[in-house]
């Protein structure tokens, strides 16, 4: 389970949340940041977040979050690309 940290359930950017279906983990997701973006937020204008208690990491990922399927950029190659997962989700729900 990966719950956003405290802080954003107040700041109104969370969207929704959502099961991974093959391991059963579930995760919440908010709008990216255009400010602090890497990616363009068209490709990706979710954050999914992947740990609540981040130590060398920002506990989030860049994301396209859909209906059933969340496409979740895990890795940068070595052009500067992004290497991105794609995960079946169940359960989603949109809190907007």
């Amino acid at each position: 389970m990966s719950l956003a940290p405290f802080k954003q359930y107040n700041s109104g950017h969370l969207l929704g949340c959502f099961t991974e279906a093959e391991h059963g983990n579930y995760f919440e997701y908010e709008l990216n940041d255009p400010d602090d973006s890497w990616l363009s937020v068209v490709e990706y204008p979710h954050r999914v977040w992947v740990s609540q208690s981040p130590v060398n990491d920002s506990g989030w990922r860049y994301a396209y979050v859909r209906k059933t399927v969340a496409y979740i950029v895990v890795d940068e190659d070595d052009h500067g690309e992004p290497v991105v997962e794609k995960w079946s989700i169940k359960k989603h729900t949109a809190w907007y």
